[in-house]
């Protein structure tokens, strides 16, 4: 079988569930925000900025992988950055081939510049509506649905619950926390999850990705999540051997087909895998999990959909097959109807991969 090309899966429909507004940045919007306000970067090329991400990203230790957010964090607090960052990523995800994305970030964030929860969240949603329109003007059509993020080691979680409800009619999909696992269980948050749950609303949780699978567990069981921000750790309850055996949680997990939004190259990053090549996904695929491929953060790990698809065709040699598997697995646990759900797995993406495969 003759490999799969980077240049082919770019042209080929991909589906993203884990994207961080804020980890997605371009450099050179990075330099040009920070001039405006005054925020002093490592460096003002934008070549060597893109570079210093990564580096700085590349520790192995994800408390060092979030510091780098304070300077993209620190050129986002106007609604005009804000909107322009929105309209760029979906601009960016959309030349990558993605078809249907959904960008969390988290809006606690962005109000050093006293702007409001919902003057964050409108500007986001217009900057993600503009590049949304101009990619499909160019032949590129994408739909981004957002996520608002709480983060854990605060309390505003309820608010922000809040605050993505209010916003579910006008293109918020689902809400989410994120930041250090270790010391910060999602359970501090349950409040916040059983009032989404009560107002029928989506909701993800960071889990299993620098803690194990008590994260995991409490994230499911406790806490209700419909999906598992990344959820590598899973694979700590399943002995591997000639025939794998899965424990309760993995097994249960498997069974109800809980989404694993698994982000490869951002764990090769933050130390929760040591390779592309001995990932987890690879074993997660076999066994049928609902596995999902994501960028988690674009600028801090240079990647893309494409990229993260093609390492995987490096590592474990797959095909077009189960780069639609992954892509289809995706669209079927997106936040939106599941109508529209539908709708783009058979009008774009099973057309376009019938094309692809032998």
């Amino acid at each position: 079988m003759v490999a799969i090309g980077y240049e082919e899966i770019v042209k080929a429909p991909k589906a993203l569930l884990h994207d961080h507004l804020d980890g997605g940045l371009r450099p050179a919007t990075v330099v040009e925000l920070a001039d405006a306000v005054g925020h002093p970067l490592p460096t003002t090329d934008a070549e060597e900025l893109g570079r210093w991400f990564v580096a700085a990203a590349d520790s192995g230790s994800l408390e060092r992988y979030l510091e780098t957010f304070a300077h993209t964090v620190a050129v986002m607090q106007t609604a005009d950055a804000l909107h322009r960052v929105a309209a760029e990523c979906a601009l960016d995800l959309a030349a990558d081939g993605v078809v249907y994305a959904e960008v969390r970030f988290a809006p606690e964030q962005h109000l050093e510049r006293d702007l409001h929860l919902d003057e964050v969240v409108e500007a986001v949603l217009a900057g993600f509506a503009e590049g949304s329109a101009t990619a499909a003007a160019a032949g590129r059509p994408i739909r981004v649905g957002t996520l608002l993020t709480a983060m854990r080691h605060a309390a505003r979680s309820h608010e922000i619950a809040e605050l993505a409800v209010r916003h579910r009619d006008s293109g918020v999909v689902g809400f989410d926390i994120a930041g250090a696992e270790a010391g910060f269980p999602p359970t501090r948050h349950l409040d916040a999850f059983e009032y989404l749950q009560r107002e029928n609303f989506h909701f993800t949780i960071h889990a299993g990705e620098a803690f194990g699978l008590p994260s995991i567990w409490q994230a499911i069981q406790w806490c209700g999540a419909d999906r598992l921000g990344h959820g590598v750790r899973i694979v700590d309850d399943i002995t591997t051997g000639a025939t794998p055996v899965l424990g309760r949680l993995a097994a249960y997990v498997r069974d109800k087909r809980i989404p694993l939004e698994l982000c490869p190259s951002s764990n090769v990053q933050t130390g929760a895998v040591r390779s592309i090549a001995e990932h987890p996904i690879g074993l997660l695929r076999d066994l049928r999990f609902r596995a999902t491929v994501n960028t988690d953060n674009r600028l801090m790990s240079g990647t893309s959909m494409s990229r993260e698809m093609a390492l995987l065709v490096e590592a474990f040699g797959y095909g077009w097959a189960e780069l639609q598997w992954f892509t289809i697995n995706a669209m079927k646990s997106a936040f939106i109807p599941f109508d529209e759900r539908l709708a783009i797995i058979n009008e774009v993406i099973k057309p376009a991969y019938a094309k692809l495969l032998p």
